[in-house]
């Protein structure tokens, strides 16, 4: 009764651990191996397993050798059901006892496993195993293990099969072998998203337009690689016109654009670098800069008021009105909006309109430090350094200092 619950108590622990640390994926039932086979005394056979499905990480396997008229108590692929994680097939030597036959004969043989068909017609021809991926040398009459493609040689490089090859050790009468293969599929990777294909999807990201703005794009890169994870299996992405991938990058890239904080980071450097050229002089470059945001709506109030004293600055008087009334849409008290928009109707020949802003804000401040009456004369000294003149400078100077 002591053992029972012994052995009830190591499969609860078994079966608990995996459920607490358990991989995304399935046992594939239905691409599993099931060969009874009959080997003649001292001869050699192979026998290939079924089509491992695309995502196969790890695969069990279980050989049995069986006596005359014996059968299998259980098959492996109904053992299994037990264990939804193949890692809780490694927790120890529980595991291993879990998944091996109850019951196996008294003949013994020796095995080997090969990731190629090639491989495995030599070893049947010569006996030899150096080029195997796994060599059982010593007779066993039952063995089970699990082969992963993070430990494995014979996974690491197969082709979507493995080949098993048997030598029976009975020298008088013919063997009964059970070969059992059951293959774990990852779902992730059985969507065809291998770290070469991710890759693939993350170096064309880098090289977009989009992309080229960042000064780190990785975020935006993985958010794209993820929608389209999510949505095309590999092969289905890969079979889409290239009109339609184009398509797809775009209106994922919009979508993570704003997902990733990428938007703030792209704007905010065209902010900084406009504001680098207009210290420059570089007026034009920096309209540039300005209009790249204000054409995808992310213009604030100041980066209108921007833009407008750039007009001014290069004698775009009509522009400058026209972008300063937007920007004073989004925010009426901004000050520098209507001081750049009185200088803007003062320099295209509409002083009454000028003088209607510059008498209703001289008493106040347009920053925390910055008198009004005092911004008007910085900006006047600022346009007659550009060559802008006009007569009308001093009589808006004594109109705000009465």
């Amino acid at each position: 009764m002591q053992k029972k619950n012994f052995i009830a108590l190591i499969l609860f622990l078994i079966t608990t651990n995996t459920i607490f640390s358990q991989k995304d994926g399935y046992w594939d039932k239905s691409r599993a191996t099931t060969e009874e086979i009959s080997v003649s005394a001292r001869d050699r056979i192979i026998i290939k397993t079924q089509d491992f499905p695309e995502g196969t990480t790890e695969v069990v396997y279980r050989i049995t050798l069986l006596d005359k008229n014996q059968q299998m108590a259980g098959s492996l692929v109904s053992v299994l059901k037990a264990i939804p994680d193949p890692t809780g097939i490694s927790q120890g030597s529980a595991g291993a006892v879990f998944i091996l036959s109850k019951i196996s004969g008294d003949d013994k043989c020796t095995y080997t496993v090969f990731s190629s068909s090639d491989l495995a017609t030599k070893y049947k021809e010569n006996g030899k195993t150096d080029d195997a991926c796994l060599v059982q040398d010593a007779p066993v009459s039952k063995d089970a293990k699990r082969l992963s493609t993070e430990k494995s040689a014979c996974m690491k490089s197969n082709s979507g099969n493995l080949w098993f090859g048997f030598e029976s050790k009975n020298w008088i009468m013919n063997q009964k072998i059970i070969l059992e293969v059951v293959p774990w599929v990852d779902n992730k990777l059985s969507r065809g998203w291998t770290l070469e294909n991710r890759k693939s999807i993350i170096d064309q990201c880098k090289t977009s337009n989009m992309a080229q703005k960042m000064t780190n794009s990785d975020d935006f890169c993985v958010c794209i690689l993820d929608k389209i994870q999510f949505k095309y299996k590999f092969k289905e992405f890969q079979k889409l016109l290239a009109i339609e991938r184009s398509k797809a990058f775009k209106d994922f890239g919009n979508s993570c654009f704003n997902e990733t904080g990428a938007s703030d980071l792209v704007y905010n450097g065209l902010r900084k670098q406009a504001a680098d050229l207009l210290k420059q002089g570089l007026y034009g470059a920096a309209i540039v800069k300005l209009n790249t945001v204000i054409n995808n709506n992310k213009a604030t109030a100041l980066d209108y008021n921007a833009i407008g004293s750039s007009y001014i600055l290069t004698k775009q008087y009509g522009k400058a009105i026209k972008l300063l009334k937007e920007g004073g849409k989004l925010d009426d008290s901004e000050l520098l909006i209507k001081l750049n928009l009185a200088h803007a109707y003062l320099l295209n020949n509409n002083y009454s309109s000028a003088k209607t802003i510059y008498k209703e804000y001289q008493s106040q401040n347009v920053t925390d430090s910055l008198g009004w009456t005092e911004k008007v004369k910085q900006d006047f000294e600022a346009f007659k350094k550009v060559g802008i003149k006009n007569d009308d400078f001093e009589r808006v100077l004594k109109l705000i200092e009465k």
